[in-house]
């Protein structure tokens, strides 16, 4: 069987194809474009760096915009669509720019692609972020108000799908992630900016009070859940949510770093921004039923995986 990822040198699509390609029936073919982010080149690269020695896996720098389909897509069975602009408090102003082209019309043109060339499966992997604020745990049938252009461009993505699904019977699933942590994290992330900050010895720079909550998901068990998809089925035209096995504040994750790097850090506030909601909180059981999904990693463990990263990364 052989497999397309989109944004395959970024943080979860890394992870993803290494978790793919220990099925020896797959064939990987990874697309990245190294759009402007907050991800620099040389992370990507690090990121590749094992994917690219490996004889099932091929890789393509090109941009979705402009990748000839009848060179590509002939052949794919399913499209793992990672590809796009992330980041909330960069999609304000003129920035937003980046996110209809790389989250609206690259998602529109593979979809176009798909249809020229047919496949089995179009998993377009979305986010918490089209939910908005919302009070308590969230399941799929959720009403979507995303607070952000960031949320705005990814519920668009998944508009588009449902719209190829229905008049092209492209056979979409769409994955809901929250808040995914662990090693290769964007560097905006408030993770890697935590870690980074006490090991320059820096204050750590908190937004709002601290005391707002996440569902964090560790990459690892993201991995799997996506990978689920490759195998599940009548999942087709479904909508799923990925959680992680644990929920805390953010003052809660600073109390397990100082505990991981046995020291008390200084803690700077920042206000509070917008586009980004209080809580959230992830009801997992539809991914549990339909792709067995059980997360793992508790955030203390998740943690510790992503300190050493950072430490070893030469990059960083």
């Amino acid at each position: 069987m052989k497999i397309l990822v989109t944004g395959a040198a970024g943080f979860i699509g890394s992870h993803l194809c290494e978790r793919l390609l220990q099925d020896t029936s797959l064939e990987l073919i990874g697309l990245d474009a190294y759009v402007k982010s907050s991800t620099p080149v040389h992370a990507r690269e690090y990121n590749l760096r094992y994917l690219l020695q490996h004889p099932r896996f091929t890789f393509i720098q090109q941009d979705l915009l402009k990748v000839p389909w009848d060179q590509l897509l002939p052949g794919v069975d399913i499209v793992y669509h990672l590809a796009g602009m992330p980041g909330v408090r960069s999609s304000w102003g003129e920035d937003f720019k980046y996110y209809i082209t790389n989250n609206i019309e690259a998602t529109q043109r593979l979809l176009e692609g798909c249809h020229a060339y047919p496949i089995t499966k179009f998993v377009y992997a979305s986010t918490s972020s089209v939910y908005g604020e919302k009070t308590g745990q969230v399941n799929e049938t959720s009403s979507t108000e995303p607070l952000s252009p960031y949320g705005v461009s990814k519920l668009t993505g998944e508009q588009l799908c449902r719209v190829y699904a229905h008049n092209d019977r492209i056979p979409v699933v769409i994955l809901r992630f929250f808040t995914v942590y662990g090693p290769r994290q964007r560097p905006d992330m408030a993770f890697h900016r935590f870690i980074k900050h006490i090991l320059q010895n820096k204050p750590i720079p908190i937004n709002g009070d601290g005391k707002q909550t996440r569902d964090f998901t560790y990459v690892g068990d993201c991995v799997s859940a996506i990978a689920a998809t490759a195998y599940a089925d009548n999942i087709i035209g479904e909508t799923i949510n990925i959680g992680g096995k644990e929920r805390a504040s953010v003052l809660d994750c600073i109390a397990i770093l100082e505990e991981l790097f046995n020291k008390k850090v200084e803690q700077q506030f920042m206000g509070k921004p917008i586009g980004e909601p209080s809580h959230t909180w992830a009801d997992t059981s539809k991914a549990q039923s339909l792709l067995g999904y059980e997360p793992k990693t508790d955030l203390r463990r998740g943690l510790k995986a992503e300190i050493l990263d950072i430490v070893n990364n030469p990059f960083l």
